[in-house]
């Protein structure tokens, strides 16, 4: 059961994500209602991603810092629309968050997440709920509430 997450396996994981996110977009894109239904989230978060790896890949980063700040500045530089600046800003939080650990727990993994959705709360001049706020703030949330029960990572993500 892992542990810690090193800096090699979170390059991976944002690689993974990036990738899962493309292939998902069409769909993400059709959950866009609001604040009116253009259909684009979904494309203008894997834009904003793909800014995230290309920085990624760009400065072959071998730490967590590294991999932090580049994922990081990548996604901010390449923010397309409100909800790529939304999920840039989820990054921000949560990169801060990590890049001072050689290693990420749960624990820190869990900060993570809730420092990033509260930057992204900040970040809108008036969040609305039901939307990718309100999932980022969940997923804290309930992260958060588990952080100290669970030490592995197989377990936390289920």
């Amino acid at each position: 059961m892992k542990k810690t997450i090193n800096a090699q396996m979170l390059r991976s994981m944002i690689l993974s994500g990036a990738k899962l996110l493309e292939i998902n977009r069409v769909n993400v894109d059709a959950l866009n209602v609001f604040p009116v239904p253009d259909g684009d989230t979904g494309t203008n978060m894997s834009l904003t991603f793909q800014s995230a790896v290309k920085e990624l890949y760009s400065s072959k980063a071998s730490t967590v810092a590294g991999v932090a700040d580049s994922t990081s500045k990548g996604a901010l530089r390449g923010a397309r629309g409100n909800s790529g600046v939304i999920l840039s800003q989820v990054l921000r939080g949560f990169c801060n968050t990590i890049k001072g650990s050689e290693e990420i727990d749960v624990k820190t993994f869990a900060l993570g997440l809730m420092a990033g959705a509260e930057i992204a709360y900040s970040a809108v001049s008036k969040p609305k709920e039901g939307t990718m706020l309100t999932v980022a703030r969940m997923v804290a949330e309930h992260a958060v509430s588990i952080k100290g029960k669970i030490k592995d990572f197989e377990t936390f993500f289920q």
